[in-house]
């Protein structure tokens, strides 16, 4: 593959830099906010996606049919990395997961009537897959839906729902069937948050961020929103995973904290030396760029594979976004160790500290980077991905 931008690539990553550099607003782009905080959650933020609407970006992988511009995936790549790299919202859930999921699967009445909305950002969803006994284990969900005339009835409770508290419709796993394989008996249902039988009840994280518990009273859900197949629900969420696991966690924020860590290494002293004369810290230092470098090799590798996949019919590519997943959001907890240790005592402080190391970064990151490890999917649950799938190991190995 080609690790180089076209003419055409770089003239589009220009065209968006001048929109942001236009469009730019300290209450939309916040560079503090970590990957997964990156969401369209405020009426500035929601304005501005719509502005991306307008211009033709929130489609641009999207089959002409549909509204999109039947682009390459590498220019979505491009977009969603610039909105990061600003600290800006992400294009991710409603284009990806739902979006491409109602092309794929859905009928034509929810086609009709979510994906134009989409397009013109004028509606926000939250995901709910996550149990409390049911985490990283997404088949274990027993959310249960019972089937009545014309529709469902969804009792239980979801968790760890990030967009529940500002969403107007929720993307819902449920179990229909009870007595079949984990893997099968699951539904994915679209319902409206304002539904009279849902509970949103706040969680704060330890990265500062807010998600949620979601709970089910007897809601009724009409048959015409469910999505897809019955019971097939499962492999449309996997499906829908491997498009977070690259999306959610993009490469443009991590970049930035490296470049803080190596501005405070060339500028910084201990004991009246230059810290970058250090032997060790040089040697940690060399380590995190060159791991740096292949993490973003391995996102364009994501890339790469995305769009010989779309361009063939196949399906997204498990196996180098869960390898992708893995190694950078493991790399981005060692550099955020690595600020930590490098940054000194004064490491400690928040953003927004005068005077703190890397502007309060390190303290930030150290404690959201756990998060990233955890969302969309464990470490330990892509280590079982990648081992079963791309290497071929027993379930029990």
């Amino acid at each position: 593959m080609n690790f180089d931008f076209s003419p055409e690539q770089e003239a589009f990553r220009a065209e968006v830099e001048a929109f942001l550099d236009a469009n730019d607003d300290p209450e939309v782009f916040d560079p503090t906010r970590e990957n997964m905080a990156q969401i369209v959650d405020t009426p500035k933020r929601r304005a501005l996606m719509k502005k991306l609407g307008e211009q033709g970006w929130l489609g641009i992988t999207w089959p002409r049919e549909y509204g999109g511009q039947a682009g390459e995936g590498i220019y979505e790549y491009i977009l969603n990395e610039a909105l990061a790299a600003r600290g800006g919202p992400q294009i991710g859930k409603g284009v990806g997961i739902i979006g491409k999921t109602l092309i794929a699967h859905g009928s034509e009445f929810l086609k009709e009537e979510f994906l134009p909305k989409i397009l013109a950002n004028e509606v926000e969803f939250a995901v709910g897959y996550s149990e409390p006994e049911a985490g990283s284990d997404a088949a274990a969900m027993k959310l249960k839906a019972t089937e009545t005339e014309g529709g469902w009835i969804l009792n239980g409770q979801k968790t760890w729902t990030t967009s529940a508290h500002f969403a107007e419709w929720y993307w819902v796993g449920a179990r229909t069937d009870p007595n079949a394989p984990k893997h099968f008996g699951i539904t994915l249902f679209l319902v409206p948050m304002d539904h009279p039988g849902i509970t949103v009840q706040g969680i704060w994280t330890m990265g500062d961020e807010r998600t949620n518990d979601v709970f089910f009273d007897d809601v009724f859900v009409p048959e015409e929103y469910v999505v897809g197949q019955l019971n097939h629900g499962f492999q449309y969420i996997s499906q829908a995973l491997d498009l977070e696991r690259f999306t959610m966690f993009t490469f443009s924020p991590v970049k930035q904290r490296l470049d803080l860590l190596l501005d405070h290494v060339r500028t910084t002293t201990r004991d009246g030396q230059p810290l970058r004369e250090d032997p060790r810290v040089r040697s940690r230092i060399a380590r995190l760029a060159t791991t740096a470098a292949v993490a973003h090799g391995m996102g364009l590798r994501v890339v790469d594979a995305s769009m010989k996949a779309e361009a063939g019919g196949g399906a997204p590519p498990t196996i180098e976004a869960s390898e992708y997943k893995l190694f950078t959001t493991e790399f981005s907890k060692a550099l955020a160790d690595a600020s930590m240790d490098l940054g000194g005592p004064g490491a400690q402080l928040r953003v927004g500290t005068a005077g703190a190391p890397m502007a309060g970064r390190a303290e930030s990151t150290y404690r959201y980077t756990v998060l990233d490890t955890i969302g969309g999917g464990t470490s330990e649950v892509q280590k079982n991905i990648i081992s079963r799938r791309g290497l071929g190991l027993p379930k029990n190995f």
